[in-house]
């Protein structure tokens, strides 16, 4: 099986597309601030769940799973911060905030029956 069949990457792609349209919205003076940062982190998500499950053993692919889940808790920070700061439209916010939530319990579960 290939790590694009799998539901967390997809999940996490998806997520990355939402952040991008999100910011999209934020005014061209963030371009190299905040834009730059969620996206970053946002693309980070998928791409080390990718990373980690082509490596070569169970504990390497929990390493990157760790890895990505701290970058969707940088996301998670950053988007706050944006919401706060009023860079778009607050509601605009929410449901993104709400799949970066969702994400987080996917990879904590992922991460957990990996370990057992």
């Amino acid at each position: 099986m290939s790590y694009r069949e799998q539901f967390i990457w997809k999940r996490g792609i998806q997520l990355s597309i939402n952040c991008y349209q999100l910011t999209e919205k934020f005014p061209k003076s963030e371009l190299y601030g905040l834009t730059n940062q969620i996206r970053r982190a946002s693309v980070s998500v998928p791409s080390n769940i990718s990373e980690g499950y082509g490596r070569r053993s169970k504990n390497e692919y929990i390493q990157f799973l760790h890895i990505a889940l701290g970058s969707l808790r940088e996301l998670d920070t950053q988007l706050i911060i944006a919401k706060e700061v009023q860079l778009t439209a607050p509601e605009l916010f929410d449901p993104v905030l709400e799949e970066v939530d969702r994400m987080q319990g996917i990879l904590v579960s992922t991460i957990q029956k990996l370990k057992s």
